[in-house]
């Protein structure tokens, strides 16, 4: 069996990064990208990468910039704003080669696959995504939601203040307690699987790629000019085509689940939708086969869309 743990760690550059990446499966099968999110690493996908490397797939895992061994190698690699997101993916398959990938994340890597698929669908081959259609429209960002999902992203007005910032460099894993915790509040996760991911956190990156991320999805920091016109597309909320499952954890501690119509409009390929019961949002961690069930159903739904 395959093993994400015993997967020796490889290294590839792109025009703005030096990304690290686990690379599982069959070298020549049919690709899947795994993209996590914050404040996680990799080893979200620890039993996820093994079962579809086992079932035949090529599984290539990067640690999303700021995090892990993925370093920048200019100033564009210090944002963290979703254009920059999107294009690091198809940088990466440019880099090695690959014409066309499943992208499957949540949280950061979620949004990354939503906007890696609308912007370069030929690039993508099905995506799934947990917490659905996560492309953000910055112009919004000043109207108000729920006060009760409010208060779950504390980090975000906390980021938004240099105070957060200098919390965020001194208190990188606690920080990450506090915010599996709320966001998932049925997953048992041990001090090793946080020290774990709290690896990731020690890149010279990582303070100033999440303070830009959250910043600037509030509108309180510009985007870097490498991503001008890359975001304007982005504004218009454009619709993905290709096929997608999408996914809610019913234990998800800020996020209520969903039955998946509240963004139907946005996609425009072949599209299911379900609800993994008792699961948070590291829904990968936490529900592995579910999320590997998500990613070969891409299979069934590529099929019914020749079919029409």
């Amino acid at each position: 069996m395959h093993s994400l743990e015993s997967s020796p760690l490889q290294k590839v550059r792109t025009g703005t990064l030096e990304i690290e990446y686990a690379d599982l499966g069959p070298p020549d099968s049919d690709p899947v990208i795994l993209l996590h999110g914050f404040p996680y690493d990799i080893h979200s996908f620890t039993d996820v990468a093994p079962l579809l490397a086992d079932a035949g797939r090529r599984v290539l895992v990067p640690y999303l910039r700021g995090h892990g061994g993925t370093v920048s190698l200019d100033d564009a690699g210090h944002s963290g704003q979703q254009a920059a997101l999107g294009a690091d993916v198809v940088e990466f398959m440019d880099a090695l080669s690959l014409d066309n990938a499943v992208f499957a994340g949540f949280d950061w890597g979620g949004r990354a696959g939503c906007v890696a698929a609308a912007i370069w669908p030929e690039r993508c081959t099905g995506l799934v995504s947990v917490t659905g259609y996560l492309i953000q429209n910055i112009a919004a960002a000043a109207t108000p939601i729920d006060p009760a999902i409010e208060a779950g992203l504390w980090y975000f007005y906390y980021f938004a203040t240099e105070r957060g910032r200098a919390g965020l460099a001194a208190n990188r894993e606690e920080i990450a307690r506090v915010i599996w915790t709320r966001n998932s509040p049925r997953w048992h996760f041990t001090d090793a699987d946080l020290d774990r991911a709290a690896r990731a956190f020690r890149n010279p990156d990582y303070v100033d790629v999440v303070i830009h991320s959250y910043r600037h999805r509030l509108g309180l920091a510009p985007g870097h000019p490498r991503y001008a016109d890359l975001e304007a597309r982005l504004a218009d909320s454009p619709p993905i085509r290709v096929p997608v499952v999408t996914l809610d954890g019913s234990a998800d501690g800020n996020f209520p689940a969903t039955d998946g119509t509240g963004y139907a409009r946005h996609l425009l390929g072949q599209h299911t939708h379900h609800v993994v019961e008792d699961a948070g949002h590291n829904l990968p961690q936490e529900a592995p086969r579910a999320f590997v069930d998500a990613i070969l159903e891409l299979d069934d739904l590529a099929s019914a869309a020749d079919s029409v």
